[in-house]
């Protein structure tokens, strides 16, 4: 935006009155500034400005112009009584609390439904890369090109079009919740040196099989899009689910070859945020899948916030110091006071990890069911020793539940230092010295047999929820 002093509105008035062509009125002065500079250089008496080329190189990197128009657009909209105050409150708004979002994963792992809740929750624009396709611009025409012909979209192109769109004035405005893009970890680079930079990234991650199953049953709403599902997902409105139609569904060659395109790029792509990466486990209920994408990673996010709290949370981050508990207590205290935890309650999971933290907590916030997961040492060990990841496809395997597929994979599998087994038993060390004050604090806690299977572990804590 561009003020101008009072003699340059009387040159630029006189300009405009003399231009019986040009019917605007002297009291619109907030103009682009590209209008300005040509004005001024088209009368003699003012002298030539020079404006230096990294200007508009600057301007153009950064989205200047757009975040001109865009402000000036609101402004002209509203109206308001205070210019100012209000422009300075429409920039806070933009930079901290529009939301820009990515969520990305394999082939039927859910992506679409959680992002078209997550954007109508949020008022976000939801964007994807079939309402990429079905634009009418330049760009657009040029892209479909590309997926009549089943070729991959070249990563340029892909940016270009994404970036077109999140200058629109829906996204700069509200914000928005990027879906299944990037795709491979060059898109991902090439986006963030085009600007398109993320608050949240949420990885939703399923087993081959689950994935494999989920990709066939799927059933479409004719009239809103939305995806349901014979087994996992379907629709509670009886009217939805008598007007559902089979959705297109790839062959299992297909299915496949796009699990593995998939799995050759996880890695790389979440390497590419993993300062704001949020990995969800999506073989479990659709609402349980829901809640952990808004919760979000607590610490995290408010390290990547920018306020000084985050700036000193995010100096212990990156030095792998332990958060202090002041610091700590001080974000989860902010947290649970907000509306949502007030309205719909709140999780906790791995805190508070010794007296002092429950002592602590207790202060301020309370919880009315406290579940101790108990497991002996052994299986403990057996659990986290034994997994290990392949670096090329991202899978995660276990030497006795989950073994690799071939020797090949096996020999190429990587141990991380953290579950090497000194690092387990002084960990497993610490917890059991804590837990005994811990139950000290929460004597009516609920003590669960965690060596099961997950659903029946599941199981044992809902049935406590319930009892009063």
């Amino acid at each position: 935006m561009t003020f101008f002093p009072n003699n340059k509105q009387t040159l630029l008035s006189n300009r405009l009155n003399k231009q019986q062509e040009i019917k605007i009125p002297v009291s619109a002065i907030l103009i682009h500034p590209s209008i300005l500079l040509l004005l001024i250089l088209m009368d003699e008496t003012v002298k030539p400005l020079r404006i230096p080329p990294q200007m508009s190189v600057y301007a153009d990197k950064h989205n200047i112009f757009h975040l001109e128009q865009s402000m000036l657009s609101s402004l002209v909209i509203d109206q308001p009584e205070d210019p100012i105050s209000y422009l300075i409150s429409l920039l806070r708004r933009s930079s901290m609390d529009i939301p820009r979002v990515l969520l990305f994963g394999p082939t039927a792992v859910g992506k679409h439904t959680v992002a078209k809740k997550l954007s109508a929750e949020l008022r976000a624009v939801h964007v994807s890369i079939h309402s990429l396709l079905e634009g009418q611009s330049e760009l657009s025409v040029q892209a479909r090109q590309y997926t009549l012909k089943e070729q991959e979209l070249p990563a340029e192109l892909l940016v270009r079009l994404v970036q077109q769109r999140l200058n629109e004035i829906d996204c700069f405005n509200r914000g928005w919740v990027l879906e299944g893009i990037p795709q491979t970890r060059l898109q991902a680079l090439s986006l963030q040196q085009a600007g398109v930079i993320p608050e949240h990234v949420v990885v939703l991650e399923a087993p081959d099989d689950v994935l494999l199953e989920r990709s066939q049953g799927k059933l479409v709403d004719p009239l809103t899009g939305d995806v349901y599902h014979r087994t996992f997902i379907w629709p509670v409105d009886d009217t939805v689910a008598q007007r559902l139609e089979e959705g297109r569904s790839p062959s299992e060659t297909q299915r496949l070859a796009e699990l593995q395109r998939y799995r050759c790029e996880a890695t790389g792509l979440s390497s590419a945020y993993q300062h704001v990466l949020k990995i969800i486990n999506a073989d479990q209920p659709h609402a349980d899948i829901y809640q952990q994408v808004c919760c979000g990673q607590l610490l995290r996010s408010v390290a990547a916030d920018g306020s000084a709290l985050g700036d000193e949370i995010q100096s212990y981050l990156d030095d792998g110091r332990p958060v202090p508990d002041s610091l700590v207590l001080q974000v989860l205290e902010e947290r649970l006071s907000r509306m949502d935890c007030s309205c719909r309650g709140w999780i906790l999971h791995g805190f508070p990890r010794d007296l002092q933290q429950a002592k602590s907590q207790q202060e301020s916030q309370q919880p009315n069911r406290v579940f101790f997961l108990e497991l002996t040492d052994d299986v403990c060990l057996e659990r986290i020793t034994l997994r290990a990841t392949d670096p090329v496809s991202g899978e995660r395997f276990h030497a006795m539940t989950r073994p690799a597929p071939s020797s090949e994979v096996q020999n190429r599998l990587k141990t991380r230092p953290e579950d090497s087994t000194d690092t387990v038993t002084h960990k497993l060390s610490q917890y059991r010295i804590h837990t005994a004050a811990l139950q000290s604090v929460y004597p009516d806690a609920y003590h669960i047999d965690a060596d099961q299977d997950p659903h029946s572990v599941f199981e044992a804590l809902e049935s406590r929820l319930t009892v009063y």
